[in-house]
């Protein structure tokens, strides 16, 4: 404790009107190891707090210019943990009361002992010290406090993004109209918990509703069901065109049970209009069934931006379909054009993309193959628009340097579509439909597996179409020796599995024309 002292020694300030008792005081306080300073009166004691960080002031009450009460009352305003210690030879109840209302932590009574003065600051000090660190402790906590209140907010907030962001990346990865349907009601009961969700397209005419799809979280109640099984009830149906018709904004009913517009078992409800450039689309509905669940402000804000969400994936669509058509239509123009001016080859990529669709549908390609194929097969001579007329329309056989030249219409119609950037399939198959299963084909010479599935598919559907129709040079085959022809060479020039499917839909009507 003294060596302690030494290096930092507590600071007292002794206030009185008599130089005998401060110099007393003074050096009893010194050999004891405290830093003493010494006033005659309240002001000489407030300018040395001025300059000084003191731990403890002892004070006489009746001295001149500012007494030790009036002092007292300064220090509690200025630091009101600095403890004052009050010394009077003549102790008053009203003396004794001021001190109190004035924080004095203690009453000396003249002559003081200094043995009990310093036991007196001893006590003093290390109650100080507790209630410091009391102070310290109770500061502390309300930061812990304040810290732990910021972390669940924080917590909440980045629980928010993660929920916004998933409903962003699941609208991103949607490329269909009733895809984006299915995931507005989805999120609606993975994310908002809801017992059911319907999206129905809002008629503005004739006030109607249109379910394109719904989900719910395994509804177990029989009554629940039998009002809400596969679409909205009567009455929840015309409370929603009730809502629609006076009100373009999200509507949230909590406590609903009690609703005379609105079914019994429904306790919660969000009604969230889908709008397409300011007008209503469509409309989500929420459904909570059980009493412990109500939606509330938050979960309507989050529904309501899964809404947004979808009706900008449905405009991207409508906006991709829209300008697929155009350039779909735009090529098939050019294809159509080329068709015209050679009577033989009329309506040949329509037939071969016909016949490349019934092939690839037997060998049980999925839906998005045979739209692929489709495709492919109306575009599949495209690049013919950069043959030259007198070499695409020659009547009779081609030479060896006219047959290479017509061999560069794959790897120019693939670069005219490649240049899109929509269809990199479509540009493949386009490109390799001329390859051989063997290796022997164009323009790459690749075989077997290399060659894309339906541009073998297509080759197949092509060479049938070429050999079953006229050409400048020689008349039509008969459709079984054509089959017999793709038959023999299946595993050569032909993908033998493309093959088998052919002769299984072969026995079908394949048009010449239509």
């Amino acid at each position: 404790m003294l060596a302690k002292m030494r290096d930092n020694p507590i600071k007292i300030l002794v206030v009185d009107d008599e130089e005998g008792i401060l110099d007393v005081t003074e050096g009893y306080f010194q050999r004891k190891g405290y830093e003493v300073y010494t006033a005659g009166n309240g002001i000489e004691a407030l300018e040395v707090l001025n300059r000084v960080t003191i731990g403890c002031v002892f004070t006489d009450i009746n001295m001149p210019q500012m007494d030790g009460l009036k002092l007292a009352e300064k220090i509690r305003q200025i630091e009101s943990t600095l403890p004052v210690v009050i010394m009077t030879g003549y102790p008053s109840l009203e003396n004794s009361i001021q001190t109190l209302k004035n924080g004095v932590v203690d009453y000396l009574i003249k002559p003081v002992n200094l043995e009990q003065m310093e036991l007196t600051l001893k006590r003093i000090l290390r109650e100080r010290e507790l209630f410091v660190e009391n102070l310290i402790l109770k500061e502390e906590v309300e930061r812990q406090e304040r810290l732990k209140k910021l972390n669940r907010e924080l917590l909440e907030r980045v629980e928010e993004v993660n929920t916004l962001n998933r409903v962003m990346e699941d609208f991103s990865t949607t490329d269909s109209s009733y895809g984006i349907f299915n995931k507005v009601v989805d999120l609606g009961v993975e994310e908002l918990k809801a017992d059911k969700v319907f999206f129905h397209i809002y008629s503005d005419q004739d006030k109607s509703l249109v379910l394109m799809a719904s989900s719910d979280c395994g509804i177990e109640d029989e009554k629940v069901r039998s009002s809400f099984g596969r679409d909205l009830s009567n009455t929840a149906s015309q409370f929603i065109l009730d809502v629609l018709s006076s009100d373009h904004n999200p509507c949230l009913i909590s406590g609903s049970g009690k609703n005379k517009h609105l079914d019994d078992v429904v306790h919660s409800l969000m009604v969230v209009p889908l709008k397409i450039r300011d007008k209503i689309f469509g409309v989500a509905s929420a459904f909570s069934f059980q009493k412990d669940k109500l939606f509330d402000e938050k979960d309507i804000y989050y529904m309501n931006f899964i809404t947004q969400k979808a009706a900008a994936a449905i405009e991207n669509i409508a906006l991709y379909e829209n300008i697929y058509d155009n350039l779909f239509s735009t090529l098939y123009a050019f294809v159509t054009a080329l068709e015209v001016r050679d009577l033989y080859t009329r309506k040949h990529s329509t037939r071969v993309a016909k016949y490349g669709h019934m092939i690839a549908r037997q060998m049980g390609c999925t839906e998005e193959e045979l739209d692929i194929i489709s495709f492919a097969g109306s575009l599949h001579d495209i690049g013919k628009i950069g043959i030259r007329d007198d070499i695409l329309l020659k009547p009779g056989r081609l030479t060896d340097e006219e047959y290479e030249k017509i061999k560069e219409h794959p790897v120019i119609g693939a670069d005219i579509i490649s240049k899109l950037g929509l269809w990199d399939q479509e540009m493949k198959i386009i490109r390799h439909h001329h390859e051989r299963f063997d290796g022997k084909g164009y323009p790459d010479g690749i075989k077997e597996d290399e060659i894309p599935k339906l541009a073998r598919i297509l080759c197949v559907a092509d060479s049938f179409d070429a050999m079953a129709s006229d050409r400048a040079y020689r008349k039509k085959m008969e459709k079984s020796k054509v089959i017999d022809i793709i038959e023999e060479n299946s595993g050569t020039q032909f993908d033998p599995e493309a093959v088998k499917a052919f002769l299984e839909v072969a026995d079908q009507e394949l048009l010449d024309d239509f």
